[in-house]
């Protein structure tokens, strides 16, 4: 699907589902930019748009098409006269969300290509944060379609955003986990503690490299940013300098809440092992005394005395019972 719109340098929506072989005269006046939005499209679509009408480098155009891993922003200028393509950047981010039914991370790819007088974004999930720009932009919601630059700046800002709800889910979940540890630790609460631990891992490896992609913009990099924009993605940048360190303290509280689940797992083995120790100790005396007795020796003076049984029994009852006293007395139970 292709969604196109064409703003004036005033922010003002121009038009709007622009036929693709009216983008080049678009592009021609210098009063307009055009915002190209390609989400999942067929493949005739993309070409039609990067290659056609946009003439991108056939590297970017081939890491915008094939999922990238990593977050990266790479500049591309004419190298000789008579190129197609003018300068642009080009730009890999993800947008995160988490699931609490799975406990997962869900991360979906979004990517760039700002130019002078154009801004190309391809994703193949629909995202709220395009979607929230697309409609301030369209409404003229601050002015943030007067430019290119400014219109990036807003999906970035909007984007990093959206990490907040997920990250305030996955605070809840370990607040969960850590209750879970303390109550019952039982194996699931085990598994679930280390695939959310695996998960936050996960964050911090999108987190690292986006935070290296929008550290260029914050320093003013590229030329294709204005200057009076640069303190606009060093705060973007701050955010997300932010939610990484709240993923550090959620990997340090995860951590210890596996500790704690050990100990408390220590503690219920140690429990049991101090009842079945107690268990045996109380029941020597029975042991002992029923052991002497079945011994099947034919010369036991025991053997034919009359009240032999109430004695047996009786210092069996009395022996057991000194011993629970003593362990009683001792505090072991």
């Amino acid at each position: 699907m292709i969604r196109s719109f064409a703003f004036t340098t005033q922010g003002k929506l121009h038009s709007k589902d622009i036929e693709p072989f009216l983008m080049p005269t678009l592009l021609a006046d210098t009063n307009l930019f055009l915002w190209v939005d390609l989400e999942n499209p067929a493949t005739e679509e993309w070409k039609s748009v990067l290659e056609k009408i946009f003439h991108f480098h056939p590297l970017s155009i081939e890491d915008c098409v094939q999922p990238s891993p990593s977050p990266k922003v790479e500049e591309y200028s004419p190298s000789k006269e008579g190129d197609l393509f003018t300068a642009y950047l080009f730009m890999v981010i993800h947008a995160v969300d988490y699931d609490r039914k799975d406990g997962r991370f869900a991360t979906s790819e979004l990517d760039f290509f700002l130019g002078k007088n154009f801004l190309v974004t391809f994703h193949e999930k629909p995202l709220r944060s395009v979607t929230t720009v697309e409609e301030r932009a369209c409404n003229g919601t601050m002015g943030i379609a007067r430019a290119p630059d400014r219109v990036a700046h807003s999906l970035l800002d909007t984007l990093v955003d959206n990490y907040k709800p997920a990250l305030d889910d996955l605070g809840l979940e370990i607040a969960d986990l850590e209750q879970q540890a303390l109550e019952k630790p039982t194996k699931e609460t085990l598994n679930k503690i280390l695939q959310v631990k695996k998960e936050v891992v996960h964050l911090r490896q999108i987190i690292g490299p986006q935070r290296e992609v929008l550290g260029k913009f914050a320093q003013g990099e590229f030329k294709l940013v204005r200057p009076h924009l640069v303190p606009y993605f060093r705060d973007v940048y701050d955010s997300l300098v932010h939610i990484g360190e709240l993923a550090q303290s959620y990997t340090d509280s995860l951590t210890g809440i596996l500790q704690v689940y050990l100990n408390m797992s220590s503690n219920q083995t140690g429990e049991v092992v101090k009842l079945l120790t107690l268990i045996t100790v109380i029941t020597t005396p029975l042991m002992m005394i029923g052991t002497w007795y079945g011994m099947n020796f034919h010369d036991m003076p025991e053997l034919d005395y009359k009240h032999a049984y109430p004695i047996a029994v009786g210092c069996t009852a009395l022996s057991t019972l000194a011993t629970y006293l003593y362990f009683k007395r001792k505090k072991w139970f």
